[in-house]
């Protein structure tokens, strides 16, 4: 949601912002535009994932009825949740950069108040990145993503030609110059069209063969030690752990697991 046309401040983000319930159909809007571009380019077969915050935020009731809709945590793949081998391409529909970048609107990796960084094989990922990475397992490509021109060319820079949609410049982490609602909702539906029509020039990002290596790193110092009582996590640094997977599924797993435990969850 933070790539989405407007978007600048947690005030859009969440329930208790006063421009949430807005900028939900904003989002839609956007998922509404990037299927209406794929439909008429002959998608067949589409499922949206809704993936930010408590992945209750799309008015699925104003998605077309043949659209099936994946909601709410915890879901294996986190994100991409539901992704397998017969896909043909998946779309990023309002991604952000990664906490690494310099540049961006609301730049963070998974969550801004616990991580600084996020590493696959010594590479700082983004979400859009990750994303590449866990559905290449599956032979599936990114073909479109959509956001501020810091995401966009953050993700289009680690997989390669793919089509983008730059909805908004970012002038700083709370700050963007930004196409209105309706622009944004035009330029997602042609970029969608474009990139449907040339499925066949995209390819999947696939990780070279052998061990995946994960490595995390804690704005706060007592996850990594508590974590380190594992076998299979080795601290690399007071507030760093790392994790050998032996693909991208394992490691993708692992990862959900690190997010999502908590020993009062309930039921």
């Amino acid at each position: 949601m933070e790539g989405v046309a407007g978007v600048v401040t947690g005030e859009q983000l969440g329930p208790s912002g006063f421009e949430y319930q807005r900028f939900r159909k904003f989002m839609t809007d956007e998922a509404l535009a990037a299927i209406d571009g794929a439909l008429e380019a002959g998608a067949k077969e589409i499922v949206v994932a809704d993936a930010h915050g408590n992945g209750q935020n799309l008015l699925i009731e104003k998605l077309p009825d043949d659209v099936m809709v994946i909601r709410s945590w915890p879901r294996r793949f986190g994100m991409v949740g539901g992704i397998d081998s017969s896909f043909d391409g998946v779309m990023l529909i309002g991604y952000h950069s990664s906490t690494h970048n310099m540049k961006g609107v609301r730049a963070h990796t998974f969550s801004s108040a616990k991580l600084t960084k996020v590493k696959v094989n010594d590479i700082a990922v983004s979400e859009g990145m990750w994303a590449a990475m866990v559905t290449g397992h599956f032979d599936v490509p990114i073909i479109l993503v959509t956001g501020d021109e810091v995401a966009t060319q953050e993700v289009k820079g680690f997989v390669g030609d793919i089509e983008m949609a730059v909805v908004k410049q970012s002038m700083g982490f709370h700050s963007a110059k930004s196409l209105t609602p309706n622009a944004a909702n035009k330029l997602i539906k042609a970029a969608s069209k474009k990139a449907v029509s040339r499925l066949k020039d995209f390819k999947p990002y696939k990780l070279r063969t052998g061990k995946v290596t994960l490595d995390v790193s804690f704005k706060n110092y007592q996850p990594s030690q508590i974590l380190a009582y594992l076998s299979i996590i080795e601290r690399i640094d007071s507030h760093s752990i790392r994790f050998v997977g032996k693909d991208m599924v394992e490691v993708a797993d692992f990862f959900v697991f690190l997010m999502e435990y908590n020993s009062n969850i309930e039921p």
